[in-house]
């Protein structure tokens, strides 16, 4: 569907984002979860679009991804899972040193996973959280929030938002942040606090975990599932056709 993402697993993606703290990377990487909702989001959103296209890393977060990307040759087994990328990360972190901002989540949610994280990663450093009202912030509301990350001096800022406007939130506040890694997470603070569960591995392995989550929380989510994955199917399958049919040699 026109949305670029880079066929990677998980420890390419943890090794790029070792190397830029490493480095002290100014301004900020980037990395986003692509996934269905991303590939459908873009076709209505050209601004989403762009942010996801000009990450540093879109790391395929969704099995209809890696599906494709094994079709087009890329050794891709394992989709890049947002909370087992964090977690991998911030075991990486607790033997670096590195410093982390929670930026996201409900009130006190990230407060929650910041003592997590520092009791199962010992030497990992939570320096700051804040969870901003889900609406657009006021340019001085935006200015704070900038200068509170700022002031904690953080290697990498986890961002959960939510997609697209963790993604676009990232893309527009780059050059604002004194950073190394801006990781966009989604749900992930729900759910490594236990407070969304999170769907069994062997259905998140089966690609179905869109089917668990929508079991769980139907009237949020009912249209980004149902509506969603359809037009990603009606407008996918014939374009995985039509690459099939000009690929030369016997099929």
């Amino acid at each position: 569907l026109g949305v670029s993402f880079d066929p990677i697993e998980a420890a390419t993606a943890l090794e790029h984002a070792a190397d830029w703290i490493a480095s002290r990377r100014r301004p900020p990487a980037i990395i986003v979860h692509a996934n269905v909702h991303s590939c459908v989001t873009s076709l209505d959103d050209p601004l989403y679009k762009q942010a996801v296209d000009e990450a540093d890393l879109a790391v395929p977060d969704g099995m209809p991804l890696v599906w494709i990307a094994r079709s087009r040759g890329y050794p891709v087994h394992r989709r890049v899972y947002g909370p087992d990328l964090v977690l991998a990360l911030a075991a990486v972190g607790a033997r670096r040193g590195w410093r982390a901002f929670l930026y996201g989540g409900a009130p006190g949610v990230g407060r929650d996973l910041a003592g997590r994280l520092e009791r199962q990663f010992p030497g990992l450093k939570i320096v700051g959280c804040h969870a901003p009202p889900y609406r657009a912030l006021s340019p001085e509301e935006d200015a704070a929030c900038c200068e509170m990350i700022n002031a904690s001096r953080p290697d990498i800022v986890w961002v959960s938002l939510g997609g697209p406007r963790q993604d676009r939130w990232m893309a527009e506040h780059r050059d604002r942040l004194d950073a190394s890694v801006l990781h966009g997470v989604g749900a992930a603070f729900d759910f490594l606090t236990g407070r969304v569960r999170q769907a069994p591995g062997w259905l998140r392995d089966l690609g179905f975990e869109w089917a668990y989550r929508l079991y769980r929380e139907p009237r949020r989510l009912w249209r980004r599932y149902l509506i969603g994955n359809a037009r990603f199917v009606v407008r996918v399958v014939p374009e995985l056709v039509r690459r099939r049919d000009d690929t030369p040699g016997d099929h």
